[in-house]
């Protein structure tokens, strides 16, 4: 099989496609003929810095969406010719979804409805799986008034669905008209520039009493603005980092009974993914999901992918593998 794969951490210069032997499933794993390989920042992170790769060298890409054809032991055969979405590729792995092959464990390839194409479904599992945590975390959210930061971003913009679909109000906040208009296809209540000098009054504004969540992408830029419009008992959920940690109000914080929520999808268990999965799938049966626009490039570009996720290209990065 062709894949693209790096023998050393660094910039995208180090990836390159080559020709590799099948990869072939463990007991309870599948293995996908990958259709389109999803990008996302973590992608790039973990081929530029880290520990040294403990195998002779490494394929990116943690998510992707394509049809099984082989099973190991313990998997039933009837999942052969199945469409999936997958994620964890490349997690503590050495084969990701920039191949024409990958191989995860059974219970991280899903099934993929027949009205979704394999592009949507290579882009949702980070960005949703993320997203429906980080809205869920603290309790159910049906009622509720929640703030999206970044609502044109993959996570963003899929926070704001899986919010309203929930049964929340949602704000989300963007900066300036051309991210303004890709969150609006998610049908947020209210968008406010966060570059406007009264952001703040606008929230306040449609949210008098606070709001109860927050999920938050850039949590050293807004952390202010965050607490300034945080219902007493709420939670700020940050699944993202900047260069620079922020500096942490702890009197507010305590004085106002808020929580301070950590998200990192590597590490949830099988009730979040269950639980998120099951979300997931039946709005994509029912068409409730709408996809950021695409930006598409080919495996032999997998590198100049990851600079446009690094350089926070807007839309969804996607590697055509094969048109299956």
């Amino acid at each position: 099989m062709r894949a693209a794969v790096f023998s050393r951490r660094g910039p995208s210069a180090v990836l390159s496609v080559q020709e590799v032997p099948d990869l072939e499933p463990g007991p309870g794993e599948v293995r996908v003929k990958v259709a389109v390989s999803g990008v996302n920042p973590t992608d790039w992170k973990m081929r530029k810095a880290g520990a040294d790769l403990t195998w002779p060298h490494a394929t990116p890409n943690q998510d992707g969406a394509g049809v099984i054809d082989a099973v190991g032991t313990g998997v039933s055969p009837d999942r052969i010719g199945e469409r999936v979405w997958l994620t964890y590729a490349a997690w503590q792995r050495p084969w990701g979804t920039a191949a024409e092959q990958c191989v995860v464990p059974s219970e991280h390839a899903w099934t993929l409805p027949d009205n979704i194409s394999f592009a949507q479904g290579a882009g949702l599992p980070i960005p949703f799986l993320t997203a429906h945590y980080c809205l869920y975390a603290d309790g159910p959210i049906a009622g509720l008034t929640v703030l999206v930061a970044g609502g044109a971003g993959a996570v963003g913009h899929a926070a704001i669905q899986l919010a309203k679909l929930g049964g929340a109000r949602v704000i989300t906040t963007v900066s300036g008209p051309a991210k303004a208009a890709i969150a609006q296809t998610a049908n947020p209540d209210l968008i406010v520039n966060y570059r406007d000098a009264d952001a703040e009054q606008q929230i306040k504004a449609f949210a008098p009493e606070g709001v109860d969540r927050i999920v938050e992408v850039a949590l050293t830029d807004n952390l202010a603005l965050d607490l300034a419009v945080l219902k007493p008992f709420g939670s700020v959920v940050t699944y993202a980092n900047q260069p620079e940690d922020p500096a942490v109000p702890v009197r507010q914080l305590m004085f106002g009974n808020f929580n301070l929520r950590f998200v990192i999808m590597y590490f949830f268990g099988a009730a979040i993914l269950d639980h998120a999965v099951g979300d997931v799938t039946k709005y994509l049966k029912a068409g409730n999901l709408v996809a950021l626009p695409e930006v598409h490039f080919t495996l032999e570009q997998t590198g100049a992918a990851h600079d446009a996720v690094e350089g926070n290209a807007v839309g969804k990065v996607l590697i055509d593998i094969a048109e299956l």
